[in-house]
């Protein structure tokens, strides 16, 4: 998060660009905020204009999108629209003085990610990433033990990814998510767990990643991801796989000398010190959508912040995600 930026009236005026599965829900949920206004909605799409505003009638909407982030009536603006029109609309706002919550992933090439952060650098202006394993309970515990030494040395990581079918069910509406341009498990979902290992054991680095595609396939998404990455000494693997007739799996492992942790499928958390894996009860806000609002909001009164990543988080986590794409060794 950068520095601050002046909030008006009774709520910060939001805007929401991009109606999707992500836009739709943040939509829902900042409407009730107690700390936002939102001031309007957007998406190029007519039909999902029409469906917001059924659910919404009360609200003010918008197809022009560059127009809306760079309006004046616009104190933060939450983009989450495809990731290729991230840097342009990102872009516009800053420079328009508006604070940015962006969906991931941040970009689709380091190119657009060099240039997001380079505007955002300097500005004063608030600028997020929506990262859903920012703030769960589940991360702020492990982060806790990591810093009490409760881990003892840890010596690996393991990523583990499985998708019945890709997109998933509740994004088949995103074309693009089944496109090799934009889309991808290792884009949309891995990146929250290249996040996750960043933040609490530092910036990665690639020695091997490969993506598997179907034979003759030329357009498509990847359907299996390998890698091998270090943070520092710690080696960190990662597997992926899409269709195998499993139920979907999202698994991050962090292994230490002293106690080792499991997160699984967004929410659970197990231990272990040596012997079975043991479910760990959760206290506190599990970590949603509104609870990272209300931590962006805190980021615009000048507040320190625990559990929101920011444009140079999200720069790092994209300087890996692509190395998949490219095969380049990520330093």
């Amino acid at each position: 998060m950068s520095t601050t930026n002046p909030v008006r009236g009774d709520g910060i005026r939001l805007a929401i660009v991009g109606l999707g599965a992500m836009g739709s829900e943040m939509l829902k949920v900042a409407v009730g905020h107690p700390e936002f206004d939102v001031v309007v909605a957007a998406d190029i799409s007519q039909a999902a204009v029409d469906a917001a505003r059924t659910r919404h009638p009360e609200l003010s909407f918008s197809r022009e999108a560059e127009q809306v982030v760079t309006s004046t009536d616009v104190d933060a603006v939450y983009i989450a629209t495809p990731p290729d029109t991230h840097a342009a609309l990102v872009i516009r706002a800053l420079r328009a003085g508006t604070a940015v919550f962006c969906e991931k992933p941040f970009a689709i090439s380091l190119e657009d990610s060099e240039r997001m952060l380079a505007a955002s650098s300097g500005t004063g202006m608030v600028t997020a990433v929506n990262f859903a394993l920012s703030d769960r309970n589940a991360v702020l515990l492990i982060e806790d033990a990591l810093t009490a030494g409760a881990v003892g040395t840890v010596v690996g990581v393991d990523v583990r990814l499985s998708f019945p079918r890709w997109p998933r069910e509740f994004q088949v509406g995103a074309k693009w998510l089944s496109g090799r341009r934009q889309g991808g498990f290792v884009r949309e979902v891995f990146s929250h767990f290249a996040y996750l290992t960043d933040r609490l054991l530092g910036p990665l680095q690639v020695a091997d990643a490969r993506l598997g595609f179907a034979v003759g396939e030329t357009e498509g998404a990847e359907r299996t991801a390998h890698a091998l990455l270090r943070a520092g000494d710690v080696p960190v693997n990662v597997s992926g796989v899409v269709g195998a007739a499993a139920p979907e799996l999202c698994e991050w492992t962090l292994l230490g000398t002293k106690r080792s942790y499991r997160f699984r499928n967004w929410g659970e958390l197990e231990v272990t010190e040596g012997n079975d894996w043991m479910s760990v009860e959760l206290d506190g806000e599990r970590g949603s959508e509104a609870t990272r609002l209300s931590r962006f909001a805190a980021a615009m009164r000048g507040e320190d912040v625990r559990g929101l990543a920011d444009f140079a988080a999200a720069f790092r986590v994209q300087q890996v995600v692509e190395a998949f794409h490219v095969g380049q060794e990520v330093s």
